[in-house]
């Protein structure tokens, strides 16, 4: 597989960030036939590459690139796909890290090729032979590459599944590096297309980041589920967490520095709710079945304590339910009688109900170790939550009087927040990876997964891949039309995917 090395500098055509989304330039390496082009629709924040090159391989490569300069670490992921049936099987997609832009550079790339294999190639020095590593999965249509202290670690998967993973560990092409997408035909004489969205480049949360204490930069995302398109829609440098979807499908409502805000989907524009003396929200908010009301959690019990509140969803005086704390508000009956919320009483937390205007709280669980995430479904028969009492955290369901406690997911995750679905079909729910977290705990700035199931418990699908966790979705989520899905995304690091916020 190797062929005659000439080596040419790279002629680089840029681009301002309005025509190439997050990258800062674009051009062909090496001496390729057809000149190649990177296109960017920023309505569906969506990229189409068109490339042509010998190839990527031996001791110099030929291709089109989208690239950026970083630093650091950082996680690059996609979903991919070739356009047409092509000619060669073995044109090449993916994301590559190049030391350079010289057509001979040392690099490390996550590759999809048009036969379905999909490896990890790298060339450890300038000049130097390609070496590869191949995954027993083809076919892959997401597509991510880390850098973690220096660490490279490729993931793929299908689309509805989790990653697998290949790790190189003694790969050394420098700090300073350019990274993006990629296309090579393979053939010098003809030009392949491909298209990627769910386009992203995350730079994680530093090693010296006090949990709790400072934060990175956040993306709320609407995810359409029909085709697992998401497209970022405000960003802000700092932490917004929680976003519910208010039932006339026009506004998002999320919490910032203990303010709860509406967000207006018209002009993306947020505007703070007074909530009164509940001035410390959470996000743990939740919207009444008939949108009148918001349940909001907020720090104003003894030491901090999150207390339980109801306060009109325009705003006004927030009025104190649980009359005491740690309590977290969830979810609300169908009929707005009772609201089901996660409450510390006696050094363990359970599931407790309440009725809405205040009055005494029923304990509904009682198991050793955490539940939480209490939620009715849209017919009041049924509650679900998430409970660590058989060792993992799994997604749990009981009758609204607290019978029947059923577990639905058993796997070797970490499964958080069960959010069902407005027609009731569905349920949403974070997972994370128990190398990463702890089964008690859903922190920050994590590598987790959205993932849908059937409302009476079945197989899971992925819908969503991304670096986030606690914030991301812990209050329910969905459109009315159960067909798309708000959440919060983190990176340290904001590109202009769409206007930063104040």
């Amino acid at each position: 597989m190797l062929f005659f090395c000439v080596c040419f500098l790279t002629i680089t055509t840029h681009a301002q960030n309005n025509t190439l989304g997050i990258f800062e330039g674009q051009g062909d390496i090496g001496p390729v036939k057809h000149a190649g082009s990177g296109t960017y629709d920023s309505k569906m924040q969506q990229y189409q590459l068109q490339g042509s090159g010998t190839n990527v391989w031996g001791t110099h490569d030929e291709f089109h690139y989208v690239w950026k300069k970083m630093k650091g670490d950082f996680i690059l992921r996609t979903n991919i796909s070739f356009i047409g049936k092509g000619v060669e099987e073995h044109r090449k997609i993916g994301w590559m890290v190049r030391s350079s832009l010289d057509t001979n550079s040392a690099h490390v790339s996550a590759v999809v090729h048009g036969s379905g294999l999909t490896s990890l190639q790298f060339r450890r020095k300038t000049s130097g032979v390609t070496e590869e590593k191949k995954f027993e999965l083809v076919g892959a249509d997401i597509v991510q590459l880390e850098r973690k202290d220096g660490v490279y670690t490729m993931s793929v998967a299908h689309k509805g599944e989790t990653f697998v993973s290949e790790k190189l560990d003694s790969l050394n092409i420098g700090d300073d590096v350019y990274v993006g997408l990629f296309i090579c035909s393979h053939n010098p004489n003809v030009s392949e297309q491909a298209s990627f969205n769910n386009v992203r480049i995350v730079v994680p949360a530093p090693k010296d980041l006090k949990p709790y204490r400072s934060y990175i930069g956040s993306s709320i995302e609407i995810l359409d589920l029909t085709d697992q398109n998401s497209k970022i829609i405000y960003q802000i440098s700092s932490s917004l967490q929680a976003p519910n979807w208010t039932q006339d499908g026009k506004t998002l409502i999320y919490n910032r520095d203990g303010t709860l805000y509406h967000f207006d989907l018209a002009t993306n524009a947020p505007t703070a709710i007074n909530t009164g003396v509940a001035n410390k929200n959470n996000n743990d908010h939740v919207i009444s079945f008939d949108g009148k009301m918001l349940a909001v959690s907020s720090g104003n019990g003894a030491s901090g304590a999150s207390l339980g509140f109801t306060v009109p969803i325009g705003g006004g005086e927030a009025k104190q339910i649980t009359p005491t704390g740690p309590s977290y508000m969830h979810g609300w009956s169908p009929d707005g009688k009772y609201i089901v919320f996660c409450g510390d009483r006696n050094g363990n937390f359970d599931v407790y109900r309440i009725p809405s205007d205040g009055g005494p709280e029923v304990r509904l669980t009682d198991a050793p170790g955490l539940d939480d995430g209490p939620e009715y479904s849209p017919d009041g028969q049924y509650i679900y939550f998430n409970s660590v009492r058989s060792g993992l955290m799994q997604v749990w369901r009981m009758k609204a009087d607290g019978s029947e406690q059923t577990q639905l997911t058993n796997d070797d995750y970490d499964n958080w927040f069960p959010h069902v679905s407005p027609d009731g079909k569905w349920i949403v729910y974070i997972t994370f990876n128990k190398d990463e977290v702890a089964p008690g705990d859903h922190p920050f700035y994590k590598h987790v997964y959205l993932r849908v199931m059937p409302v009476g418990g079945g197989p899971s699908r992925v819908v969503a891949y991304l670096y986030g966790g606690q914030g991301t979705i812990n209050t329910p989520s969905w459109a009315p039309d159960s067909k798309h899905l708000a959440f919060v995304s983190n990176s340290s690091l904001l590109f202009p995917v769409f206007p930063i916020g104040q």
